[in-house]
Formats: structure tokens, C-alpha cells, sequence
């Protein structure tokens, strides 16, 4: 087992979005001393020659790969061709030249959305490539995919140390909140607030409510990184999740609730619901002592928090921001 101390040179690839923060916070809080997380203006991570020349000068000795192109089922559904090409390039630049430089360990971030839109639930780690993707979000996918098989190829050719972790649905401080790009939750977010300062008397949300979602604050998901990156040395893929879902009905009403609007919320059911329900099998990580801390409410009330002072005035007017990737 490859040690992670306080004096490792950690690279946290992707440390101006929600989980590469997240990670800031919580490394930053464990009192490590050497952490490096260059923005996209000074390391292009789709660029393979820019990569190398990082890790040659910088020599990083554990990476954290928190960096993709993400979206909700608008940006995936009109934009495959950028989300299966940023993250394969992304992907191949930074694990290959992670061994090229000796990297002692590696966590890579894949996603939920690997499993079979149709896999069985709760989703265990072997429900990987047993049937077909959700389309919504396919090119995404299979991207991901493939930056695990790259992974676990390196791992078995080379020896390297390369761990994948299947996150759940994630959320929180730093979140993306533009309504073309953004996921679920923080849609929801910037949309009840928007009616509630315009005192809207309805709200349309897509679909038609049923599909089920397991939701993790990025806190939680940052403890499980640092926590899988000292303990968890296997090429199987590790979900992290809650354990438990909710409908986007019921997910609505929290947000309402917790941003205050008080109108009709009514669901256009002609709009696509993406898969009927997705929620991980924990069981691995659990027995690896990690669980979750904050809440489901308690961390949309943190994050809107976090939207009122980062990204909408009291009017409801959206200000220019960093949006994560």
C-alpha cells in the first residue's frame, strides 16, 4: 500500500471544479503541504505535450483526476462529440504521462453513468458493460469507460497503482448552474430562485418526475478520495454513494422548500427522463470504513447558500462566474 503523507507531491488535476475544490478544501484542511492544482489557462490537460512537461518538471508522487468535460442531459445529448473527445484526451495525457513520471498512485473519477441504463439496482461494481448506456448521455459514458480500462491496462502491463472511483450523482459549493450546461440539482436551484424573486406562479421542471437519483455532497465525495487514496489499492472500480435515492419529485419539493417558493410545480412528462433509477451499491467502500456526513437537505440548504453569495443577487439576477468542469 503506497503511503499518502504530508509532505507527497499531490496533483489535483481538474482543482477548479466541484470535485478538484472540494479536494483543495479538504487536503488543505489535512494540513497537506505540497499541493499542486494549475488552472486550465496554465496546464491545457487535452494537451499530451503540456502534460509531460508538468510532471517532468513538477514530479507529483500521488494524482487526484478530478478533470472532465460534464453536463446534464442538454449538453450531452447536443454536444457527443466534445464530451467523448475532451475526456478520452484528458484521460490518455495525464495517466500515461503519470507513469511516464513514476506517479506512486493514482484516483481516477469516472462516473455513475458507466453502469446500463437498465443495470439491476442498487448497481454493484460488476454491472459494468452488461448492456446498453442510457443514449442521453452515451459519448460521456463510454469516455469514462475508457479511462478505466486505460487504468486497469496500466496496472496490469506496467505495475502502476491506478484506483477508479464510480461517483454518484454529486452536488454542492462550486456547482455549475448554468441552465444549458448544469445537472439536475443545481438546475432545479437556480430555477426556484429565479421564480421566487420574480414571484413566478408555476414552475415547469422536465420530465415527469419519477425517474430516481442518489444525490452526494462533493464534501463527502472529497473525504472519499483522500480516504480511498490511503487505503484502497485494487484495479476494481469502487462505487461511492449514499446508499439512497429519491424521485425528482420528491427532490424538487426539497428544493423548493429550502430556496422558498411557494407556486405550482408542474413536470413535462414530453421531456426525457434519462434512466429510471440509479443508485449504487455501496457495499465496497462501506467496508472500507468511509461513509457519508451531510444530509440531503442540509447540503442543498448549504448550496444554495453557497449560489447567493457566488452567483445570483438578491433580484435573482445571475452574475458572471467560474463554471466547473
Amino acid at each position: 500500500m503506497v503511503s499518502l503523507g504530508q509532505q507527497s507531491r499531490i496533483f489535483v488535476a481538474g482543482g477548479r471544479g466541484l470535485v478538484g475544490s472540494a479536494l483543495l478544501r479538504i487536503l488543505a484542511a489535512e494540513k497537506f503541504a505540497n499541493v499542486m492544482a494549475p488552472t486550465r489557462e496554465e496546464l491545457d490537460l487535452e494537451d499530451h505535450r503540456q502534460v509531460r512537461d508538468f510532471f517532468q518538471t513538477r514530479k507529483p508522487t500521488h494524482v487526484f483526476m478530478a478533470a472532465a468535460k460534464v453536463g446534464g442531459i442538454l449538453a450531452n445529448s447536443r454536444y457527443p462529440a466534445d464530451f467523448i473527445r475532451s475526456n478520452l484526451a484528458i484521460e490518455l495525457s495525464v495517466v500515461d504521462e503519470a507513469y511516464h513520471a513514476g506517479v506512486e498512485k493514482l484516483v481516477m473519477l469516472g462516473s455513475s453513468c458507466i453502469y446500463p441504463r437498465l443495470a439491476q439496482q442498487p448497481i454493484a461494481e460488476n454491472e459494468l458493460l452488461t448492456g446498453p448506456l442510457e443514449p442521453t448521455n452515451e459519448a460521456y459514458a463510454i469516455a469514462k469507460i475508457a479511462g478505466i480500462k486505460l487504468c486497469q491496462a496500466y496496472n496490469t502491463q506496467y505495475g502502476t497503482n491506478y484506483i477508479s472511483l464510480m461517483p454518484t450523482n454529486l452536488y454542492g459549493p462550486g456547482d455549475n448552474f448554468d441552465l444549458e450546461t448544469s445537472h439536475v440539482l443545481p438546475a432545479l436551484i437556480r430555477r426556484f430562485h429565479e421564480a421566487r424573486t420574480a414571484d413566478a406562479p408555476s414552475v415547469t421542471v422536465w420530465g415527469s418526475g419519477r425517474p430516481r437519483r442518489e444525490f452526494l455532497h462533493v464534501d463527502d465525495m472529497a473525504s472519499a478520495c483522500v480516504h480511498l487514496m490511503k487505503t484502497y489499492d485494487s484495479s476494481d472500480i469502487i462505487n461511492v454513494g449514499t446508499g439512497s435515492d429519491v424521485s425528482i419529485d420528491e427532490l424538487t419539493r426539497i428544493v423548493a422548500k429550502v430556496v422558498g417558493y411557494a407556486g405550482r410545480i408542474e413536470f413535462d412528462a414530453s421531456k426525457p427522463d434519462g434512466t429510471p433509477r440509479k443508485l449504487l451499491d455501496v457495499s465496497r467502500v462501506s467496508g472500507t470504513g468511509w461513509k457519508p456526513r451531510i444530509t440531503l437537505r442540509d447540503g442543498i440548504a448549504q448550496t444554495y447558500a453557497w449560489y447567493l453569495d457566488h452567483v445570483a443577487d438578491a433580484r435573482g439576477t445571475v452574475r458572471e462566474y467560474d463554471t466547473v468542469s
